[in-house]
């Protein structure tokens, strides 16, 4: 066998070696350079600007791979400091967009809405699990975070079976209703990471809210 044979078998043995990993390390790569310059015809020596370009590449190709390993490490960081500092929300209370909520026994639910300027009037209605209405909450429709609390009674009077209600607000200016979004209070029981959306999830008394969707901890 020639050294040009020799040549081309130990370069074609090097990167089927190479092909069967998932990359092309850099121990793997010097040892493919190495091998190549002792097993190269003497009267055709190799170009050492071919040598010198292939290093290139591979320097080139190793700075991608290290600004990747970089990047997903502090992504992962990122992850772990977002969970870290959402521990901290466990047990509070969290006012967030929602318009459902389910009553205890002998409980209360409270929530908040955001009144723009210009409302003159502002109700929250109070619906059960059939949508019978079973409790109307007038409320003075200041501009601004405005609270209420339903003590689970309904409008006759009576206790209000334990249960999911949802709820509703309808504010007016003038002659001209419209539609303003609940915000209901609920406690935090655990927070997850969704590595889908890259978000840290709030799981509460209330249901699974995003942070964003969180107006106010208390």
């Amino acid at each position: 066998m020639s050294s040009v044979d020799s040549v081309s078998s130990l370069t074609g043995e090097a990167h089927t070696q190479a092909a069967k990993r998932s990359q092309l390390g850099q121990e793997d790569f010097i040892e493919l350079m190495i091998a190549q310059m002792r097993n190269q015809d003497p009267l055709k020596p190799a170009d050492p600007t071919q040598f010198l370009s292939q290093l290139a590449q591979f320097s080139q190709v190793t700075g991608i791979q290290s600004m990747e390993r970089a990047v997903t490490g502090l992504a992962e960081s990122l992850r772990s400091a977002q969970l870290l500092s959402g521990t901290s929300l466990v047990g509070r209370e969290v006012l967030a967009v929602s318009d459902s909520a389910t009553l205890v026994e002998d409980g209360a639910i409270a929530g908040a809405v955001d009144v723009p300027d210009g409302a003159t009037s502002l109700r929250v209605l109070v619906r059960d699990s059939t949508g019978q209405l079973v409790r109307t909450l007038n409320l003075e429709p200041r501009a601004g975070l405005t609270e209420f609390t339903w003590d689970g009674t309904t409008d006759r009077g009576t206790v209000a079976s334990p249960g999911e209600y949802r709820f509703e607000v309808v504010a007016a200016s003038g002659s001209t209703s419209f539609s303003l979004q609940p915000l209901l209070a609920s406690r935090v029981d655990s927070v997850t990471f969704d590595p889908s959306s890259q978000r840290l999830v709030l799981n509460t008394s209330g249901g699974t809210f995003a942070l964003n969707d969180v107006r106010r901890v208390k």
